[in-house]
């Protein structure tokens, strides 16, 4: 049978079976899932697009601030910096307070971190730009954790891997637009008014559309739906509230050997990725000097490749449940991706870098709601929002080594060094995740209840 890892004292799966069978009399799916599910995925967008809206474009800031590449190179690692603190205290209030004020938050400081950027026009004011990028890396903590928990609160059980996918899909599309618009409203002309004026137009687009979307989730989102959408939902909802401990939940977790083996190569997996999107504009150019442009656009085609791979695995996961097999599989396709890409940059055709990244992005995106679904699997009934948070905590610690590492070898030994370095981490990974047991107690739930 399955294991629940439930308190001591907790009543079992099967002694609860009378108080599971009231919920699950109510199991209905919500008609406005897809709208907080649109919602969510929109301000995610805002808050990803504002990540790598300096990166994409790291040589046109580096002249206007006058500051170093390292010093934009870290506007994109605030991001990741911020979120290994302050992970379980958002976390807390996500399983004490729900997902209404999570969103909230979120959401809020988004727009407000887009605000603060409009005061940063001068070159003189670099520090106030940083001021606004840390406000939104804040809004992120309030943003990483949440995909699965949406799924699965508001989602049944045959399309809570779709829902997942499309949680994630928003922040890649902001991403995508962060790789994409930046160079196209911002030339890299030399007058530093000029300049400005062009800086101006997208932060304060960026500002308004936050701004909207932080009412929006004011008057749209709701906690949860009136009925739980599944029965491994509504066995978590018949739970006492006494019976659940954070902390104990955590413990559980790092004791969860498969979980632990997933959250390393998680980490590995999507580090990578977050060093790739920060450092491509400078990897391009190194290459291909004038292509800002073009450099955006294979960024663009890195996320849309991506987004492709990561719809097609979770409706791939909700038919078939393999978990462990297509995560293995896209793993090693994430490594073969990016030896291929590694070796084809530097021979001097833009158009087989393009072909090369948008093969390496469908994988190596489309591996991301992978993770947060197995994690979920791995974890039941532990909180989703606890699992996805360990899991982003491991991807930021190995995203800024990655990035670090990987600039610095890129400025003393070339493009070619840097990112055999994160090949060889993507076949750490690979092997790693070969040992991951599919142990997929969420399933064996809604069977037992179904049965029940």
């Amino acid at each position: 049978g399955m294991v629940l890892q439930e308190p001591a004292g907790a009543p079992s799966l099967s002694t609860a079976a009378g108080g599971v069978a009231d919920a699950t009399a109510e199991v209905q799916l919500s008609r406005l899932r897809w709208v907080v599910l649109l919602l969510f995925s929109s301000y995610s967008l805002c808050n990803a697009f504002q990540w790598i809206q300096y990166g994409s474009i790291n040589n046109v800031f580096v002249r206007f601030y006058d500051v170093s590449a390292f010093a934009i190179d870290w506007l994109s690692m605030s991001y990741m910096l911020i979120y290994i603190p302050l992970l379980f205290p958002v976390a807390w209030l996500l399983d004490k307070r729900g997902l209404r004020l999570i969103a909230l938050a979120g959401s809020a400081l988004n727009a407000m971190g887009a605000w603060v950027k409009l005061g940063s026009l001068k070159p003189h004011l670099f520090p106030v730009t940083v001021l606004g990028q840390v406000i939104c890396a804040l809004a992120q903590v309030f943003i990483l954790g949440m995909p699965s928990c949406i799924a699965s609160v508001w989602f049944g059980s045959h399309e809570v891997s779709t829902a997942c996918s499309i949680a994630v899909f928003g922040n890649q599309l902001g991403i995508a637009a962060g790789f994409l618009v930046p160079p196209v409203l911002i030339p890299n002309v030399e007058d530093v008014e000029k300049l400005a004026y062009h800086i101006s137009i997208m932060f304060f687009m960026t500002a308004g559309v936050a701004s909207a979307l932080f009412i929006l989730v004011i008057i749209v989102f709701k906690e949860k739906p009136p009925n739980a959408p599944s029965r491994a939902q509504a066995l978590i909802q018949s739970r006492p509230t006494a019976e659940y401990s954070y902390v104990q939940s955590i413990l559980r977790l790092l004791r969860n050997t498969n979980f632990l083996l997933l959250m390393v190569t998680y980490g590995l997996n999507v580090g990578c990725f977050y060093a790739l999107s920060t450092l491509l504009n400078r990897m391009v150019i190194h290459h291909y000097p004038g292509e800002e442009v073009n450099a955006g656009r294979i960024g663009l085609t890195i996320i849309l490749s991506g987004m492709v791979g990561a719809l097609i695995s979770g409706i791939w996961l909700d038919k078939t449940k393999t978990y462990k097999q297509t995560t293995l599989v896209v793993y090693i396709m994430s490594l073969v991706g990016m030896i291929v890409y590694t070796f084809t940059l530097s021979l001097g055709h833009l158009w087989v870098v393009f072909v090369t990244a948008g093969s390496l992005g469908f994988f190596m995106t489309g591996y991301l709601p992978l993770g947060f679904e197995f994690a979920a699997e791995l974890t039941y009934p532990e909180s989703e929002g606890t699992s996805s948070g360990l899991l982003n905590v491991s991807a930021q610690i190995l995203g800024i080594a990655f990035t670090i590492g990987q600039g610095q070898i890129i400025d003393r030994f070339g493009t070619k060094a840097g990112n055999l370095l994160l090949c060889s981490f993507l076949f750490l990974g690979t092997v790693m995740t070969a040992f991951v047991k599919a142990d997929l107690r969420r399933q064996q739930a809604n069977l037992e209840n179904e049965q029940t």
